[in-house]
């Protein structure tokens, strides 16, 4: 992988690692874990639904997902991958199917600040360090099996699930963004024009505006990184799902509420 593109070949996949795929245009990518044996566990809004908002975003979304085939592929559509697994959002797809055509590329984990903010593109690479493949291939397994939480493009989408899968951490506080870095990232855009239009009292040339711009938005991506924030609880593939159960792990808007006294924190 180089400096600027994680873009993999398939021979050099392992088990546990998080890969994704950029969709047409570039407009988003879908993000899962390689379980081994041609398979990927990746988190969806439902069946077919890698995306999806509720609102007019969702024209654009789906204007650039890829063209699903009216053929069932023989590999997915097994015994092993119960219909009911789609509602719930988490699923297992073939490897093929889940680039849908796309290129492969590998998330990159434990990466140094300069690095971070040497890849502008949020989604692509984080400050956390991963826990072990074992751990990993675990978790995603269990999950699907047990379902995730409800999905939501900006608190709980498929590179949340990815990164909870290698990490075990995940946001604890009502009302703040995920983990994902594209949700960092389109948030983090109109924030950094927001920010940088104080300046233009400082400047008036336009590249010391695009240079104050660029530094706002690294400097969002960088304090709302998974691995620089504080606002994380490591969390137990068996407590979330047990928690969400019986209430003790609480998903209030589509993020979870962990109270202090929860053995999950």
């Amino acid at each position: 992988m180089g400096l600027l593109s994680n873009r993999i070949g398939k021979e050099s996949l392992k088990a546990g690692d998080h890969i994704y795929s950029w969709r047409s245009a570039w407009v988003y990518a879908h993000h899962g874990i390689y379980v081994g044996d041609d398979k990927v566990i990746h988190f969806t809004r439902g069946r077919d639904q890698e995306v999806g908002t509720g609102t007019v975003i969702d024209i654009l979304l789906v204007s650039s997902a890829p063209k699903r085939s009216d053929t069932p592929c023989p590999v997915c559509t097994n015994e092993d991958n119960d219909t009911s697994m789609e509602t719930n959002g988490v699923v297992s797809s073939c490897l093929n199917c889940f680039l849908a055509g796309g290129a492969l590329y590998r998330f990159d984990y434990a990466v140094n600040p300069a690095l971070f903010l040497a890849k502008a593109r949020g989604g692509t690479c984080t400050l956390a360090t991963s826990d072990p493949d074992e751990a990993v291939v675990r978790r995603a397994k269990y999950l699907l099996s047990n379902g995730f939480r409800c999905y939501n493009l900006f608190k709980s989408n498929c590179e949340d699930f990815a990164i909870y899968c290698k990490t075990g951490l995940l946001v604890a506080e009502r009302g703040v963004v995920g983990q994902s870095g594209q949700a960092i990232s389109i948030i983090g855009g109109p924030l950094a024009a927001v920010i940088s239009t104080p300046f233009r009292l400082v400047t008036t040339n336009i590249y010391g505006m695009a240079v104050m711009a660029v530094g706002v938005y690294c400097a969002s991506r960088y304090a709302a990184d998974i691995g620089n924030r504080r606002d994380v609880v490591k969390v137990e593939v068996e407590d979330l799902t047990a928690g969400l159960a019986s209430g003790r792990i609480r998903a209030v808007e589509n993020q979870l509420v962990v109270p202090p006294e929860s053995p999950a924190a």
